[in-house]
């Protein structure tokens, strides 16, 4: 019986490789041996980076805490103060139309700041016009009847002197029988006459100057039309709004802009009875902007509520929402405000600072810092 013959398996067929020499990946079954190698050169190379973005968060992590730490010790208030956050407002004024008309032209946008008695829009005035140019001429004819009716009485005011002299003349010579009575009383109706004809041109007089004056009143009157027609900024500050184009037709009140009043801004905070309690009208009080948190601005309390009210809905805790507060209101120094009006706007969030005890100090980083001052350009 013949030995049957058994193949050789792979390991057997190929031979093993020497001592200190490397299988070609090619002739490696899968590659699974490269790969096994290539997984911790990968960690090595790994490591140095993840140690790294950990020594950076902790030294971030660090670097925050201490500035969080350095900033409640800087913030960190005395006795007799009182602080709330709110935002700063500012009145609203709406530039209308007097009359119904058409706006003719518009002179500043949304965003432009303004001073006091700028133009900003004008509505078409060529009606108005034509009445003034209208009422002008009759002021030249009412002013012509007027020294017309002064001549007329002169002349009336001649014959009235004229018809005495005449009847103190034909008297005389009645008394010594060179005229006769009837005479007499001729001239005696002459001078009667003459007087009645100069109290009328007196009243021709009275009358022409009342026209006069009444047509003088029309044009003054035509000119104030044309200045109400000419929307003029009654405050420095910001144009918030432009609710109208250029030949747009308005009623009578139509609103043309929006603009903030910069001489008066204030925020409104809410202290609760403990504190608000202390303070009075006129306290000294400051603010720091969220945007400016290096500047101090100095501000005044202009109001304190009467009776306490819930704070606003934008609380969002409800312990906070349930507390009764009092409506402080600190306003800044409008001459403060001047050339910042574009810096310290309506909306900045931040601090209001309150002294509750006038014998107390500010802190120095609470002493008034103000922003630097922008000026405003206005157009020619």
């Amino acid at each position: 019986m013949s030995e049957r013959k058994t193949r050789p398996t792979w390991a057997e067929e190929r031979p093993a490789p020497a001592t200190g020499s490397a299988v070609p990946p090619h002739e490696q079954r899968g590659g699974l041996p490269a790969v096994i190698e290539q997984a911790p050169r990968r960690q090595r190379r790994w490591r140095p980076r993840i140690a790294l973005i950990a020594v950076l968060l902790i030294v971030g992590a660090g670097a925050g805490l201490g500035w969080v730490w350095w900033r409640h010790h800087q913030m960190q208030l005395p006795p007799g103060i009182a602080y709330g956050n709110g935002r700063l407002e500012a009145d609203s004024i709406d530039i209308d139309t007097k009359f119904a008309g058409r706006v003719a032209s518009l002179f500043v946008d949304e965003g432009d700041l303004v001073q006091a008695g700028q133009v900003v829009a004008m509505m078409d005035t060529r009606d108005i016009r034509a009445s003034l140019k209208k009422s002008e001429a009759l002021v030249s004819q009412a002013q012509r009847a007027f020294e017309e009716a002064k001549a007329n009485l002169v002349q009336q005011q001649t014959q009235v002197k004229l018809a005495q002299q005449e009847l103190d003349r034909t008297g005389a010579l009645v008394v010594k029988g060179f005229a006769t009575v009837e005479l007499l009383d001729q001239r005696r109706q002459q001078m009667n006459a003459a007087a009645a004809a100069e109290n009328a041109a007196t009243q021709k007089v009275a009358e022409a100057q009342h026209a006069l004056d009444a047509a003088t009143h029309d044009v003054e009157l035509y000119r104030v039309y044309i200045l109400d027609n000419t929307l003029i900024a009654p405050r420095d500050g910001p144009i918030e709004y432009r609710v109208a184009n250029v030949r747009e037709v308005l009623p009578a009140g139509g609103k043309v802009f929006t603009m903030l009043d910069a001489s008066y801004v204030y925020m409104d905070i809410y202290l609760p009875t403990a504190e608000a309690g202390r303070i009075r009208i006129g306290s000294d009080a400051r603010i720091v902007l969220d945007a400016y948190p290096d500047r101090v601005i100095p501000a005044k309390v202009v109001f304190i509520a009467a009776q306490a009210q819930f704070t606003p809905k934008t609380v969002e805790t409800k312990q906070e929402r349930d507390k009764l507060m009092f409506r402080i209101r600190v306003r800044i120094d409008p001459a403060r405000l001047k050339g910042r009006e574009a810096i310290v706007r309506s909306g900045l969030p931040g601090v209001a600072y309150v002294r509750t005890d006038p014998s107390g100090a500010w802190p120095p980083n609470l002493q008034p810092s103000l922003p630097p001052s922008v000026s405003i350009a206005v157009p020619p």
